[in-house]
């Protein structure tokens, strides 16, 4: 299960490359976790409904996602500068088109051309990490997409406030350009390892393949659409939350409430959008670093627990302003952990080689969770939120429960009983030549 290979000492570019991808992802992070700060302006200027308007949201993440495993094609043919600055291109464009907005249709159009490019940035941001810090993937997974859950938090209050002052469509139009430009420049800079570095030994106490596996065999194994499974059951909830806390805090007549926390007051939706983030952000690293030496499964079982512990609370006590911002920031504090814990997995499961093009498969769980989002609006519309937060609790906890009985023993089984096959062809290898039965090229990285 070791390597005994030495790694190679890349010095202190790879953390260069580390902190570029973590900032990509921040200038992406408002299409996301800044959206529904723009939801009831938009209602109130056009009257289409929140369902109707959420619809969007759902088409942004479901592009964002379910293209990613074609975007890592380009990385891997033509290269991650390139497919960064396109992603930049498309989410300025984007953010653009929504300033001018006067139908669905075109703000449906804008979610397409939002998602393709924060898919782009996104998966060759994280696929890239994954290349760079092979010895300590949860970590570098954890960091990056520490850019996308944090990266709202510096500009959720300036957001807040320009749409007070000059509107929505003026706020969309001014971050729009500026994050565009920043991706686009930034792309510049990026680059891959000249080949996977080899793990360091010290750092190897996780189950990790020594074989990589390619897009079309990782499908075909049990363990990934296991993965999958539990990857969109605690995603839908996190979406959901996201997509819908201004709705949520405006219905629980909470979201202009002062609260006062630390020495600092803020209204009570404002303050819980820029806490979540800031708690989102230090969780997907801090969980990553956790899971790099306790286990992936177990620090699982840890965040989906605890994440379905606060929206019970929220289901409960939601409308009490303080319990409002502190549940929702501890929820979001440990939900952002999958986007570092499945990569990492991932990664440890089916080799680097193809790393970019395997997380971003898996990836496309958060595109099939986004469908849930507008059924969270039809639900509240009928049951109230208490409904959707019971349902998000269950898929959390089923979660959580899943990832330590049933993800942990198939993943160890999938890993030895794959390398005892390499080891026995490479064995046959060695003793037989010319048998063309074996491929020792392909199989020589086995232990």
């Amino acid at each position: 299960m070791n390597s005994t290979k030495p790694a190679s000492s890349p010095g202190g570019f790879r953390w260069l490359q580390l902190a570029i991808g973590i900032v990509c992802m921040a200038m992406i992070a408002n299409l996301q976790y800044g959206w529904t700060l723009f939801v009831d302006p938009i209602d109130a200027k056009f009257h289409w409904g929140r369902p109707a308007i959420q619809l969007a949201f759902t088409i942004f993440v479901m592009t964002e996602t379910w293209l990613v495993p074609v975007e890592a094609w380009f990385v891997d043919k033509y290269g991650p500068r390139i497919v960064i600055m396109f992603g930049g291109l498309m989410i300025g464009l984007a953010w653009v088109m929504n300033s001018y907005a006067s139908s669905l249709v075109t703000l449906y159009a804008a979610a397409i051309v939002a998602g393709i490019g924060a898919g782009a940035v996104y998966g060759t941001c994280v696929g890239n990490a994954l290349k760079w810090f092979p010895d300590r993937r949860g970590l570098a997974a954890g960091a990056t997409a520490a850019g996308f859950g944090a990266g709202a938090a510096l500009t959720v209050v300036p957001i807040a406030n320009m749409i007070a002052a000059s509107g929505y469509q003026s706020t969309f139009l001014t971050f729009g350009i500026g994050q565009g430009l920043i991706v686009i420049l930034l792309a510049w800079f990026v680059r891959p390892p000249h080949g996977v570095e080899a793990p360091r030994k010290k750092r190897l106490n996780l189950p990790q393949s020594a074989i990589d596996y390619t897009p079309p065999q990782v499908l075909r194994t049990p363990i990934f659409w296991v993965m999958y499974l539990v990857f969109v059951m605690v995603a839908s909830g996190g979406l959901m939350t996201a997509a819908q806390i201004g709705p949520i805090a405006h219905d629980f007549k909470i979201a202009d409430t002062p609260v006062t926390l630390a020495g600092f007051q803020m209204a009570a939706l404002t303050f819980a959008i820029s806490l979540d983030r800031v708690f989102d952000g230090f969780g997907r690293p801090l969980f990553g670093w956790v899971s790099d030496n306790i286990g992936r499964e177990h620090t699982m079982f840890i965040a989906f627990a605890t994440a379905a512990l606060m929206l019970l609370t929220l289901s409960t006590y939601g409308h009490v302003p303080v319990v409002f911002v502190l549940a929702t920031a501890i929820y979001f504090g440990v939900f952002g952990e999958i986007y570092s814990l499945f990569p990492a997995t991932s990664g440890d499961t089916f080799g680097a080689k193809y790393a970019t093009t395997n997380n971003g498969m898996l990836y496309t769980a958060k595109g099939t969770a986004a469908l849930l989002v507008p059924l969270a609006s039809i639900i509240s519309s009928q049951l109230g939120w208490q409904a959707v937060f019971i349902v998000a609790v269950a898929l959390n906890a089923t979660a959580a429960l899943t990832a330590l009985l049933l993800i942990k023993p198939m993943r160890r089984a999938f890993i030895l009983g794959s390398e005892a096959t390499a080891s026995a062809a490479i064995a046959r290898a060695k003793v037989f030549p010319d048998d063309a039965s074996v491929s020792y090229d392909r199989l020589e990285k086995a232990p």
